[in-house]
């Protein structure tokens, strides 16, 4: 016959797996399971009580959060005769209330609690209470309660819940926009953890740290924390998923929508199966945050009143004007602005800002100030502006962001330009400070999206204010153009002053600048030429926009011959170089010209429109990115020209070797740009992906002939097909070294997206990134016979001095193959070859 334990060896196992459930909860949970079969037959309900918390306290840590309810029930009925363990029970009770979504009953829970625990445990109950206050929006109650917890927690042997203490009074200091106190406590926690063993707990804190970032508005600590915490979290699915809505909030920050909803519809059905009902609300309002974002205000509308349903039913009513303020911006997206809507949104704000939200009061506050400057009630606009700009300086970078937003509108409504512009380019620093420091350009390119109400608000200001379209523009050029470079720096992550006019005058020589600009449906453009600096009206942005499409439309018909003429689409072009050159055409006479364009822009094939035909053009992301590729690099001996032919294509091979032909039939030319004359190094080389690489880092001329793939969704995996697979824009973003002229002979590898002007992701844009100083690539499918045809006569004139603008615009003329662009610069003269 079986010894049993005696009950007090029962009691002090029990008690073990509850302290173990915090640094191993898989053994935590084995071990209570065995002290409770043991239990139940030797009759002990204070084993069993203390058994059944520590399977729920594992549990709590592996997302099952009414499987942790139910063992917190058994426990207290268990202890129904032992009023302290029954209030152990339900002081862990509280905290998986809290999460299923009834923070005030776990509020009453821990009331029935306190008058029955001693020692340590009132002020591990103030840690639990914590947590339900947080979720209600109490969240100084709930540091008062974390400050007595960690008084008398500290230095009395109890690391896991002076740990949970620092933790919780983290997240309301978070909440509270207290972001270095809130740093503070989430260290101290991790290291506390850490310290001892208990690993689980020191993640969950350090993976906070990304979320105070996210508050703050650092993105880029918080892009690393987060990615950091997601492998660590992996064997916990609530937790996880608790984080990635985490991180979707900092992808809605980055203006990352597509990405932050890839990453809820991750979240929320894991939030949905373990119950946590409280995360799955918040989840559900970030939700309908992105669909606001990505341009579906119905949807977000009712997303928006799902998720204030759900928190006024959890008891949030604090939390509950968020949701409102969603619901309440997608009805204006769609509704037209009325004083009854002014009220709504005036009412709104001050309703936000009572419940302690004062970022999105005050955000709330600028746009009833913009709604009311457009329904030309100034009084309410100025005392909306003068809510927002009053105080001290706030903690949280969006809420400075719309400060300095702020005070630019009450200063225009001064008829103060200066000072405004001035607040104007202060907020604009604020939104994209430490943007330089996100490595992937296309985060970077979304992120300063931040600034984009400001830049809008500059430019406006810049073209003299609301017009229409077609209206004489009484802004002054300069501005215009000094504004408009300097959010295109910016977006590029290289902020400083836009260049002077004069500078770029001087270095235009006989060339024309034609910068273009839009604000709202208002399209225009900035002319330099050496001669002076002009400002034209060019109509509405909408209708070029559609034109542009219409017209590649053509083009991709004729290349892959759907048709069996072009002269759908040269209609077209002469319908859009009407549209976009006619205005122009006193200005820019035939000079070569360098576009910089806005918007959906980038994807015309500006060599296409019959006054730029044969004529040398490049198209740059800014005037100040085609000043730096003039700038040149140092001339070397012994330039190396290389030629790849990619798979699939009947004509690459010998296209490839035409290339290596030419070359070397010009020894003692100097086929890179701007280097210095010598003999000629031409050869091909296989077209595997590590060879590719390799001779990029090695070559001054690279061509490749090749499949090319443009994606519209992720510009930077856009790529060349090569043998092994394919060279995406990524891939370049890790070279140390490319080559000065780079010709890619491949349908579309010269279109790119662009979040913002600026920043054109794509193929050309990565190299030219990279220091390329000029990319000669297709922006329509063009045949692979005729691709060898154009390029033949492109490399026969390269090697014969022209520049790589006007060898390729000689070529397309003389050939009548177009579709290719050139990018970055116009390139300089190769010296011819000697004798």
């Amino acid at each position: 016959m079986a010894v049993r334990p005696p009950v007090n060896g029962l009691v002090a196992a029990a008690g073990e797996a509850v302290r173990l459930s915090g640094a191993d909860p898989g053994r935590a949970r084995e071990h209570a399971r065995a002290v409770l079969a043991e239990a139940e037959a030797a009759g002990c309900p204070e084993a069993v009580s203390v058994a059944h918390r520590a399977l729920a306290l594992a549990a709590r840590e592996f997302g099952h959060l009414a499987l942790a309810a139910e063992h917190l029930g058994h426990a207290v009925e268990a202890a129904r005769d032992l009023p302290e363990r029954a209030a152990q029970a339900r002081l862990s009770l509280v905290t998986v209330l809290a999460d299923l979504g009834d923070p005030l009953g776990a509020l009453r829970v821990a009331d029935l609690a306190e008058g029955q625990l001693t020692g340590l445990d009132p002020a591990r109950l103030g840690v639990q209470r914590a947590v339900a206050l947080v979720r209600l929006g109490r969240c100084e109650e709930a540091v008062a309660h974390c400050d007595r917890a960690v008084a008398g927690l500290t230095g009395a042997g109890d690391p896991r819940f002076l740990a949970g203490a620092l933790l919780n009074r983290g997240i309301a200091h978070t909440y509270m926009e207290l972001y270095d106190d809130a740093c503070r406590d989430l260290s101290a926690c991790a290291a506390t953890a850490r310290q001892a063993g208990l690993v689980h707990l020191a993640t969950l804190a350090e993976a906070n740290l990304p979320f105070v970032a996210t508050r703050k508005g650092d993105i880029p600590a918080a892009f690393a924390g987060y990615r950091a915490a997601e492998e660590t979290l992996s064997g916990y699915p609530e937790r996880l998923a608790a984080m990635r809505a985490d991180f979707a909030g900092a992808l809605l920050a980055a203006h990352l929508p597509g990405e932050a909803r890839a990453l809820l519809r991750l979240a929320v059905p894991d939030l949905a199966a373990s119950g946590a009902l409280v995360a799955l609300a918040e989840s559900r309002l970030l939700l309908a945050q992105v669909e606001l974002l990505v341009g579906d205000p119905h949807q977000a509308w009712a997303v928006a009143e799902q998720a204030a349903g759900e928190l006024a039913g959890q008891g949030r009513d604090a939390w509950v004007p968020l949701a409102a303020e969603t619901a309440l911006r997608a009805r204006l997206a769609i509704e037209r602005p009325t004083p009854e809507l002014l009220a709504e949104v005036r009412s709104l704000a001050a309703r936000l800002a009572a419940e302690g939200w004062t970022g999105p009061a005050a955000g709330l506050r600028l746009t009833a100030a913009e709604l009311a400057v457009e329904l030309s009630d100034r009084d309410a606009a100025e005392a909306e502006l003068g809510l927002v700009t009053a105080g001290e300086q706030p903690a949280g970078r969006t809420h400075r962001v719309v400060r300095h937003h702020a005070v630019a509108l009450e200063r225009s409504l001064r008829g103060d330009r200066p000072g405004a512009f001035s607040a104007l380019l202060a907020g604009l620093a604020e939104a994209t400070e430490g943007n330089e420091r996100l490595g992937d350009p296309g985060v970077r390119a979304h992120a300063v999206r931040a600034g984009a109400r400001l830049a809008d608000f500059g430019l406006s200001l810049a073209l003299g204010g609301e017009r229409p379209a077609t209206a004489p523009m009484d802004g002054r050029p300069e501005i215009v153009l000094g504004w408009a470079e300097h959010w295109r720096a910016m977006a590029r992550g290289r902020p400083g002053e836009p260049p002077a006019v004069g500078r770029l005058r001087a270095a235009l020589g006989d060339a024309v600048l034609i910068e273009t600009v839009r604000h709202g449906d208002r399209l225009a453009a900035v002319v330099v030429t050496g001669e002076g600096c002009v400002l034209r009206p060019l109509g509405s942005y909408t209708a070029a926009a559609e034109a542009t499409i219409r017209l590649r439309y053509g083009l991709r018909r004729a290349g892959l011959r759907d048709t069996g003429t072009r002269s759908g689409a040269a209609r077209e072009a002469e319908r859009l170089a009407a549209r976009l050159l006619g205005p122009l055409a006193g200005d820019i006479g035939d000079r070569p010209a360098i576009i910089v364009p806005t918007g959906a822009l980038h994807t015309l094939p500006w060599p296409v429109l019959p006054p730029f035909r044969g004529r040398a053009l490049c198209v740059a992301s800014s005037a100040n990115a085609w000043l730096a590729t003039t700038q040149g690099r140092p001339a070397t001996p012994g330039p190396r020209v290389v030629a790849v032919a990619g798979p699939g294509l009947e004509h690459a091979g010998a296209e490839a070797a035409m290339v290596v032909r030419t070359h070397q039939g010009a020894s003692g030319a100097a086929p890179r740009v701007g280097a210095g004359s010598s003999d000629v190094v031409a050869s091909r080389v296989g077209a595997r992906l590590s060879d590719v690489v390799e001779a990029l880092g090695a070559s001054d001329i690279m061509h490749i002939a090749a499949h090319g793939t443009f994606c519209a969704r992720g510009p930077l995996l856009s790529s060349i097909a090569l043998d092994d697979g394919p060279l995406m824009a990524y891939d370049l973003l890790r070279l140390r070294r490319t080559p000065g002229l780079v010709v890619l002979s491949a349908c579309d590898a010269g279109m790119a997206h662009a979040p913002v002007d600026g920043a054109p992701l794509g193929l050309a844009g990565a190299f030219l990134d990279q220091g390329t100083e000029c990319v000669v690539a297709g922006l329509v499918p063009v045949r692979d016979d005729e691709a060898l045809t154009l390029m033949t006569l492109f490399h026969a004139l390269l090697v014969s001095g022209h520049t790589p603008a006007a060898a390729l615009a000689a070529a397309s003329e003389k050939t009548g193959v177009p579709g290719f662009a050139c990018f970055g610069s116009l390139g300089r003269p190769n010296s011819p070859p000697e004798g």
